[in-house]
């Protein structure tokens, strides 16, 4: 039980003791942060290219919904399967067929592939909206290809599909911020690489640091009694001589 105690004691010593190095450097350490988030800042400011999103949004009917006068009636079936659509019209709009279509209508320099990637649907909170949304560095251009897909989309629907029925809810704008890079995101992320590095640099130093500086530490390190020291010889002569001439030096005043 002894032993464990002393183990246990000593541990909490060693913590102590890296705390107190942490923050014996603390100024370091701060500085380092600032440095490397000031650094992620600007890297991501000068060396990546903002992208931008455009989105246009589109309503998907269902052809066999029935009328009843004047009211239209929706039965929940009619409408997951106008949900259901979306994944179809999604797959169509994404066809070489449709993006050729929307690559010479909108006069855009693209091939099929690249602007494959730059383009998406996805339902809007499980309804029968979806939105076609567009990503490109350029913010007029993703409101113009978003918007053109609007326009091309339904005629080449109506090809595949008879009786479809999809409308334009809402065309793209042109975006006024960009959605990458998120440039205090790479800010912070530098400030804590600055935090890691200095804190683990100070850490290693203080683990590897052997040198006995007092008696304290001997007895709170190896847990022994101390049985005598060797005293500063230099130090002491050399006080006695500081203390020596100031002695004389006030004789003669």
């Amino acid at each position: 039980m002894k032993e464990n105690h002393a183990e246990q004691t000593s541990y909490e010593i060693d913590l102590m003791r890296l705390a107190m190095a942490l923050w014996r450097h603390i100024t370091v350490i701060v500085v380092t942060c600032i440095v490397l988030g000031i650094v992620g800042y600007g890297y991501a400011k000068l060396t990546i290219v903002p992208r931008y999103e455009a989105s246009a949004l589109m309503y998907v009917n269902n052809s066999s919904i029935s009328l009843s006068g004047a009211s239209v009636t929706f039965s929940t079936s009619q409408i997951t399967a106008a949900r259901s659509l979306v994944d179809t019209y999604s797959v169509i709009m994404k066809t070489r067929m449709t993006l050729n279509a929307v690559i010479r209508k909108a006069g855009v320099d693209y091939s099929y592939e690249r602007l494959y990637n730059m383009v998406r649907a996805q339902s809007k909170d499980e309804t029968e909206i979806f939105a076609i949304t567009v990503t490109s560095t350029d913010p007029e251009e993703a409101a113009l290809l978003a918007n053109t897909i609007a326009d091309v989309l339904p005629d080449k629907i109506s090809d595949v599909m008879e009786g479809s029925n999809v409308k334009v809810v809402d065309r793209a704008v042109v975006p006024k911020a960009p959605i990458s890079p998120g440039n205090s995101r790479y800010a912070v992320i530098g400030a804590l690489l600055g935090l890691l590095i200095s804190g683990g640099v100070v850490i290693l130093v203080e683990l590897f640091d052997n040198v006995i500086r007092d008696e304290e530490y001997l007895m709170q390190t190896y847990d022994v009694p101390l049985l005598g020291l060797v005293p500063d010889l230099l130090s002491r002569e050399d006080e006695k001589s500081s203390s020596g001439k100031a002695a004389k030096k006030g004789a003669k005043e």
